[in-house]
């Protein structure tokens, strides 16, 4: 990372905005944000993640008497990623060019309210700028489908992981993490959760989510699944071990139901003739299932810990295109 020589106030922020085709929406974000931050001794200079878009946009649609935006900058992708990846590779980039105090990442779309933001800047820098801090959801605006899959995606990941489900990627980073995060293989597949996996230190602050500025959603019904697998998959070892102890305790009591069998059927008179044969044999083969699935995670979980997959620093450079200057503060 290029270290930062601006250290004193005002506080330098790179704000990382992934989006595809949400150019309008954009536009009146930057300029919200940069009048709710205006008044707190800070500099922005935004960074707009170009996930494959559709549509271009004209640097005219980003032009305003901005009073802490510095520079708006597009980083162009080869290819459409999906927000999670394309959060991974623009703090690489920042991570390898850009000075700054702290890396405040949000959606484009304005769910992520720029008084929001001003509370996490505010928080970060009361904190002395030691931690990372996330967005804790307070109130959602979903539809009632989308919350209630929510709900029963919670207890579901907590299950599994041991962690509960609380924040998206609305947070401000510090730039010391930048070093540690873009080395973590799982942030191609969740930001929050990598960040989380990877044991840096961090605090969440309660924060409503807001309403989209133009347009709708391009999230659909499979996208937000593989959005909840990617996050569980970032603590793939840890589900597979859960999954494997869990495989082992139903190995363990259907071995026990089976010797109940046996004992019930030679040595008393309960048993109901063609009983014990039925129930040994639905055992057995509960059994088995259980003693290959306990096989599966086995041999999955070493595969994983030999797989380094991608790692951000090295790979991040495959998939961008151009970089491009659309606003720059005389």
């Amino acid at each position: 990372m290029v270290p930062s020589t601006l250290r004193a106030s005002p506080l330098h922020v790179v704000v990382l905005m992934p989006l595809r085709d949400d150019w309008t929406s954009a536009a009146e974000l930057v300029r919200r944000l940069d009048q709710a931050i205006s008044s707190f001794p800070c500099a922005l200079n935004v960074l707009l993640i170009d996930d494959g878009s559709a549509q271009g946009c004209t640097s005219e649609d980003f032009q305003s008497d901005f009073a802490v935006v510095r520079t708006i900058r597009i980083l162009r992708l080869r290819r459409n990623l999906g927000h999670q990846r394309a959060i991974a590779i623009g703090l690489t980039h920042i991570e390898q060019t850009t000075a700054c105090d702290a890396v405040l990442v949000m959606d484009a779309d304005g769910e992520d309210t720029p008084s929001g933001a001003l509370e996490l800047i505010r928080s970060f820098s009361d904190s002395g700028g030691t931690k990372a801090i996330f967005a804790e959801r307070s109130r959602r605006v979903e539809s009632i489908v989308f919350r209630a899959f929510y709900w029963l995606y919670k207890p579901l990941h907590r299950i599994l992981t041991g962690l509960s489900v609380r924040v998206g990627n609305f947070s401000i980073l510090p730039s010391a993490y930048l070093s540690t995060i873009v080395t973590l293989p799982e942030m191609w597949n969740h930001y929050a959760a990598a960040v989380f996996r990877s044991r840096l230190s961090f605090t969440t602050v309660p924060i409503p989510r807001g309403y989209r500025i133009a347009g709708t959603s391009q999230m659909n019904f499979v996208a937000l699944v593989t959005h909840g697998l990617s996050a569980i998959s970032v603590f793939g070892e840890v589900v597979g071990v859960r999954l494997l102890i869990g495989s082992l305790v139903g190995t363990l009591l259907a071995t026990v139901g089976i010797l109940v069998v046996v004992m019930v059927r030679f040595f008393t008179n309960q048993a109901i003739p063609g009983w014990a044969t039925s129930a040994a044999g639905i055992l057995a083969i509960i059994l088995v299932q259980f003693i290959t699935i306990a096989t599966i995670f086995t041999f999955f979980m070493l595969s994983t810990r030999a797989n380094l997959g991608f790692v951000p620093i090295r790979d991040y450079a495959l998939f961008v295109a151009e970089v491009l200057d659309i606003y720059r503060r005389d």
